[in-house]
Parts: structure tokens; C-alpha cells; sequence
């Protein structure tokens, strides 16, 4: 049997989805987690497989989600690329304090907290 992993810590690059995430954020992720609109979610378009990207789910098409860069002028998503397949949904967040120098804060970025948090994380 394969081991499921259900948690998964994610490095940010990049400013697509500037200014929500920034380059040098890290992410928890969750997989087996529900997709609605509005998550951000680590995700591979169908049409570019093997490439790993994070974005905002805007609704369902065509059998896949539709997702969005939250800064259109840099990144590229479904507009380009169609419809992607979800491998998780971010819930938590960690990131840089005023100024992004010396201070780090973290938010919850899921629908609700977890019953419990992932072990060695």
C-alpha cells in the first residue's frame, strides 16, 4: 500500500500571487482537503504536467478547476494554461513581518482549524 502524505510544507517563489503570498513565504498545505472557490491551492494544469503551481480557485470547468494569479500582471494561469487538477489546499501561512526583514507571523489561511496539527511540522 502507498503512504498518503497529508500534510506538506511549500516554499513560495515568485510574485504571482503577490501581495497574499510573497517570494519566501512558506505554506502548509493539505491534501485530501476540500477545493471551493476562493482557496489557494497547490495545483498542475492539465496542459503543463509536471509543473507545480500555486493559485486561487475561481470555480469548476470542464471536469478541473478554473484558477487565477492574484497578480494577473505577473503570473500566468488558467487563462493561459485551461483547467488545472488540485493536489492541495493552503491552510497556513508563514510569512515575514512588517517590512518582510527580521519577524516572521503566521495565519490560518484554511476554512477551519485541523482537530489536530501534523506531526513534525
Amino acid at each position: 500500500m502507498d503512504a498518503v502524505i497529508a500534510w506538506q510544507r511549500v516554499w513560495v517563489e515568485g510574485a504571482s500571487m503577490t501581495p497574499t503570498l510573497l517570494a519566501g513565504d512558506w505554506l502548509l498545505v493539505r491534501h485530501g482537503a476540500q477545493v471551493v472557490p476562493g482557496a489557494i491551492v497547490l495545483a498542475e494544469f492539465r496542459s503543463e504536467p509536471g509543473l507545480l503551481v500555486l493559485k486561487r480557485v475561481t470555480g469548476e470547468r470542464a471536469g478541473g478547476w478554473w484558477l487565477a494569479s492574484d497578480n494577473a500582471r505577473v503570473g500566468s494561469d488558467s487563462r493561459q494554461y485551461g483547467v488545472a487538477d488540485v493536489h492541495a489546499v493552503v491552510v497556513w501561512q508563514w510569512c515575514r513581518g512588517p517590512g518582510r526583514r527580521a519577524s516572521w507571523r503566521s495565519r490560518w489561511l484554511g476554512r477551519r482549524p485541523p482537530a489536530a496539527p501534523p506531526d513534525g511540522l
